[in-house]
């Protein structure tokens, strides 16, 4: 988990998740494109990928969203309701 953070699919940078990303997708989409080259071989890219990933594409797609906004919204929660508002507005 990030330090500070609820969640642990943002990244310390934007850069960082990025280059996560590059290496997780490259990785997923190397496992298949080898396959024929390489045989099974080839799928041992596939752990590699979802490491880098943290387990699903969509996490990491989460992930990325969180590293943006971090620091832009701040969720206020008020009588049970809550909302995200961009951070130092009142």
């Amino acid at each position: 988990m990030v330090k500070g953070g609820a969640s642990g699919y943002a990244s310390r940078t934007v850069a960082g998740h990025l280059v996560r990303g590059g290496v997780g997708f490259g990785a997923l989409v190397g496992a298949f494109v080898l396959l024929p080259f390489a045989g099974p071989v080839a799928l041992l890219l596939l752990p590699l990928g979802l490491v880098a990933l943290r387990g699903c594409p969509t996490c990491w797609v989460i992930g990325l969203l969180e590293t943006v906004s971090r620091g832009r919204l701040r969720r206020e929660c008020v009588d049970g309701r809550c909302e995200l508002r961009p951070a130092g507005a009142d």
